[in-house]
């Protein structure tokens, strides 16, 4: 059929409808295939099994990082030594010496160093601790004068277990499990010494190109920024550790003084390396040494004690409030209550290397908040 005028009526068209342009879909059926979407959803049974095996790699990962976690702690305990040790070289760099020069003066330096304390000092706090082992019985006994401890000691049997403990020549083997337990002690002590020392010096040498290589993972257009952190981060780390080595030394030379004077010149240097040994550990090692040599003292004599007492709570006071301060004021700015968080977490983790590394880490963390996210947060 024609419309008036000789056109096509739109009922006897064969062309089909378009809309816009564009063909109407009309499902499967009708308008052809539906387009696939891409992506192909997955079973239970599928996803079951991705996940079962992203656990067991997870698992396997953490297996090989607790197997390696000790060589980890010697590499970290490396770098923060050749951190502390890198004020020491920058102080000759200063002053016109070249930096390999440097890294050999200052080695050489703490080479020495090491040598003079084994051979001057070991064999002197050997005989003074074994002099200590074989007068700790008669300080036990004059315990027993004490009433209280005659009471307790009655009941339990302490003194006479310490005594028959010490009197008997096998501390030191129970502490490492025998005569072979120490043997492996004292070899894993010296391969690991040997092995931070030679990671130590390998750091201190290469530590620009260590710092620029690590500085090169971030992205270039905040690498500036990276290196700015980074650089403030290292200072902090040797500032910290020089100021720790200092503080302790001035304890133990402190204690060797007052002992000298005091009347326990026997144990004198023993002691007075207890206590700066011990004064490298934050919080609580200052007081383990105060509390040690103070028993000693009041063993020997009350009188002495006594001295020990007042002497140990007014040093640590000039301590805590003058000498750590000033010593600690250009390296790391961290609260009190932030130190000891971190270093009862560090102490958690690590034992004494943990509560060594937990203050400049923390105070690496509170630099980069402070100059990260609160600036984030106040632009929001």
């Amino acid at each position: 059929m024609t419309q008036p005028g000789g056109g096509a009526s739109p009922k006897s068209s064969s062309v089909p409808a378009v809309a816009h342009g564009k063909p109407r879909s009309t499902g499967s059926g009708e308008g052809g295939p539906l387009q696939p979407s891409g992506r192909t959803p997955h079973g239970p049974l599928m996803l079951g099994f991705l996940y079962a095996a992203g656990a067991l790699i997870a698992i396997w990962l953490g297996g090989l990082l607790q197997t390696v976690g000790p060589v980890i702690i010697l590499v970290v305990v490396a770098l923060f030594l050749a951190a502390g040790l890198n004020p020491v070289v920058e102080f000759f760099v200063r002053r016109g010496m070249r930096r390999a020069w440097s890294v050999l003066l200052v080695t050489v330096l703490v080479l020495v160093a090491l040598i003079l304390f084994f051979v001057a000092l070991v064999p002197v706090i050997t005989d003074q601790v074994t002099t200590l082992v074989d007068k700790a019985p008669a300080w036990l006994d004059s315990l027993q004068s004490n009433s209280q401890v005659q009471k307790l000691d009655d009941e339990y049997q302490v003194i006479d277990k310490a005594k028959d403990f010490i009197s008997s020549g096998d501390w030191a083997s129970s502490l490492f499990g025998g005569v072979v337990g120490i043997g492996v002690a004292v070899l894993g002590f010296l391969a690991n010494a040997f092995v931070v020392t030679v990671l130590t010096l390998y750091f201190l040498a290469s530590l620009a190109h260590t710092k620029a290589s690590l500085y090169n993972l971030a992205p270039a257009s905040r690498r500036q920024r990276v290196t700015e952190l980074g650089d403030r981060i290292f200072d902090s780390i040797g500032g910290y550790v020089a100021g720790a080595f200092v503080v302790s030394v001035s304890a133990g030379l402190t204690s060797l003084v007052f002992l000298l004077i005091v009347g326990l010149a026997e144990y004198a240097v023993a002691l007075a390396a207890v206590v700066a040994l011990l004064d490298v550990i934050p919080m609580i090692g200052a007081t383990i040494g105060a509390v040690l040599v103070t028993a000693i003292g009041f063993a020997t004599d009350v009188k002495i004690g006594i001295a020990c007492l007042i002497f140990y709570i007014i040093y640590q006071q000039i301590e805590n409030y003058l000498i750590y301060p000033k010593v600690m004021q250009r390296s790391v700015d961290v609260p009190g209550q932030v130190i000891v968080i971190a270093a009862l977490v560090g102490a958690a983790l690590l034992g004494v290397v943990g509560a060594l590394l937990a203050i400049p880490t923390a105070a690496a963390i509170l630099l980069l908040v402070k100059e990260l996210w609160l600036p984030r947060q106040a632009a929001r």
